[in-house]
């Protein structure tokens, strides 16, 4: 499984973002990595119904994620309510 190999780095990645997160009352879960190198991530806590999640997503989560591991092409949320 994809997951597998990159889960310890992608969690170290998760854990330099997870402080902000924390503060606004929420958190992120890996849910999959998918054959084409999508990172699936549910949101949890406040994250999950905030209106900045998504740019949050992008911006930070998705930033810190490829920065550690290049070969991971996006991050998606997979409980995000678009409005």
């Amino acid at each position: 499984m994809m997951l597998d190999q990159y889960k310890d780095q992608i969690e170290k990645a998760l854990d330099t973002i997870r402080p902000y997160l924390e503060a606004d009352g929420g958190n992120v879960r890996i849910v999959a990595l998918t054959e084409d190198m999508v990172l699936q991530l549910e949101l949890l806590g406040t994250c999950s119904s905030c209106p900045m999640s998504t740019m949050t997503l992008k911006a930070g989560v998705e930033e810190a994620i490829k920065k550690a591991i290049p070969e991971i092409l996006s991050v998606e949320a997979v409980n995000v309510e678009v409005a």
